[in-house]
């Protein structure tokens, strides 16, 4: 099977994405399912630093259709410093808004 094609010839997405709280701490992570993972985060599933910090808002995301290009930048941003991360949140997400407010489960 292709990468970014599933079993039944639709496309999949893979996402990386940037979770914050009203602390503004920051969670990076990737998935292929953003809206499943987004809803698991804000009901605290999924690890003890997430659910820790009760990240309630999505904040940045990008997604691709090739799981190993996900992964890669998913390093890449955990590899940079606060403020980089902060300059590239502002750019898709000046006013920190949660992007998944709208969604519904």
């Amino acid at each position: 099977m292709r990468s970014g094609w599933t079993s039944y010839g639709e496309r999949r997405f893979y996402s990386t994405y940037i979770l914050s709280n009203s602390s503004m701490t920051l969670y990076i992570g990737m998935t292929n399912n953003l809206f499943r993972r987004v809803s698991e985060h804000k009901r605290g599933e999924g690890s003890v630093f997430t659910s820790r910090y009760h990240f309630d808002r999505l904040v940045y995301f990008e997604q691709t259709t090739d799981v190993r290009d996900a992964i890669a930048r998913e390093k890449q941003l955990k590899g940079w410093k606060r403020k980089r991360k902060i300059d590239l949140i502002k750019t898709m997400n000046p006013k920190w808004i949660d992007l998944s407010a709208e969604w519904t489960e």
